[in-house]
């Protein structure tokens, strides 16, 4: 090991604390971020959470936290290309159905994410470029609504953020329309889209996510390994749940698929 990388060894990330985001009509939220360590100045990508009290440790959260910021501390120690700062976005506790759903259900509620949305465009990102300097690329991620949080979010906007990890997403909810605005919206350039769920779930979910990844696939999506600009990655785990510890697991491959160039 040489003296630079021994000394890149021994360094760590640090937390900052980037204040709260206000969205119309929705309560205050906090926003932290982990910024791993780098050498030099170089500019980095950044990955935008959902349910941001769950993203570090297990403080804060109601099953345990993903421990993101171990998974990007080991990125930045192994890989030559920069690791992402992460942004966590905290949820609105009560409000999390309707936050994190894109549309509006007579049953259950939601149809308050475009004002998050809105706030995260327009607010967040001019204010994480202003206190970072620009990202490289930007990334959303999120699990069961905040994984159909983060597939709306890189759909409408897929300019802005070139791709989403959606983990076990909850598609029955809002499936039918996302499914159109989908074949809706203009083809992006590029896109990297991870979609994942556990075989101990529920009876919905799979039956859900897969048709859409076959819808992805009809809009020109290409499934993983590819060179294709469209990049999906289907994975199911057969002992997968629906909780924070099966997407703690599958987290790390799923961050490195978005990253890949």
């Amino acid at each position: 090991m040489t003296k630079a990388s021994r000394r890149s060894a021994q360094r760590r990330g640090h937390f900052e604390d980037l204040g709260a985001l206000h969205a119309r009509g929705l309560a205050k939220r906090r926003v932290r971020a982990y910024v791993p360590p780098r050498d030099g100045n170089q500019p980095r990508p950044v990955l935008f959470m959902f349910d941001g009290q769950n993203m570090f440790g297990n403080a804060g959260s109601f099953a345990g936290g993903w421990h993101v910021h171990d998974v990007v501390e080991k990125l930045a120690h192994t890989r030559r290309s920069p690791a992402p700062i992460v942004v966590a976005i905290d949820h609105g506790h009560a409000a999390r159905i309707d936050e994190l759903a894109p549309f509006r259900d007579a049953k259950h509620g939601g149809g308050d994410l475009p004002s998050l949305i809105d706030a995260i465009v327009h607010t967040l990102v001019p204010r994480v470029d202003a206190h970072f300097g620009p990202a490289t690329r930007r990334f959303i991620a999120g699990s069961s609504l905040g994984g159909v949080a983060a597939l709306y979010t890189h759909l409408v906007h897929p300019s802005l953020f070139a791709g989403a990890i959606a983990m076990s997403p909850s598609l029955w909810f809002t499936r039918a329309r996302l499914a159109a605005l989908l074949h809706g919206q203009p083809r992006p350039d590029s896109s990297r889209i991870y979609l994942d769920c556990g075989g101990r779930e529920g009876i919905g979910m799979w039956p859900a996510i897969e048709p859409f990844a076959d819808r992805l696939r009809m809009r020109g999506w290409r499934d993983a390994p590819t060179r294709d600009p469209r990049r999906l990655l289907l994975r199911f785990s057969p002992t997968g749940k629906h909780n924070e510890t099966a997407w703690r697991r599958r987290f790390p491959r799923a961050l490195r698929f978005v990253m890949a160039r």
